[in-house]
């Protein structure tokens, strides 16, 4: 058994301590936004934050995180949708085919807590998701989007 803080929430699962925290997210919390990419860490399609911090959860096992840490998935990141990142996807028209872009999303909003106003070279590093259809251009410019709306 262990309990969990997801999106603000506490929720008690009964899983073995290596399950990796995407299949929690998933199967027993329900929160289907997180996706599966590779399950290696690779892709960052299940990339989401703990206490702050861009994080694969294909490769955490619950075991790892700790009853006081703060899991945030992008159903949690805003209710209404409305975080600066987001408006700025839409607003550039971000997705493709749209599956990598919960794992970009929130990336990209790690980034941007820790670095209010990236340069191309900054988010270049920062942004290591792996888009198949090759939006990255797109994802820079609604990051500097973002950082313009939120100031």
């Amino acid at each position: 058994m262990a309990t969990l803080n997801i999106n603000g929430r506490n929720h008690d699962v009964q899983v073995e301590a290596q399950t990796p925290l995407l299949w929690v997210l998933r199967e027993q919390v329900g929160l289907t936004g997180t996706k599966y990419g590779c399950g290696v860490a690779q892709c960052g399609a299940c990339s989401v934050h703990i206490n702050g911090e861009a994080r694969r959860s294909c490769i955490t096992p619950v075991g790892s995180v700790k009853p006081a840490d703060r899991i945030v998935t992008i159903e949690g990141l805003s209710p209404t949708s409305s975080h600066p990142i987001q408006k700025a996807w839409l607003e550039h028209d971000v997705p493709q085919c749209g599956y990598c872009q919960s794992g970009q999303i929130m990336a990209a909003s790690a980034l941007l807590a820790k670095n209010g106003n990236p340069s191309d070279k900054d988010i270049d590093a920062a942004m290591t998701n792996i888009c198949r259809c090759g939006t990255y251009q797109r994802i820079r410019a609604a990051i500097h989007t973002a950082v313009r709306t939120k100031a």
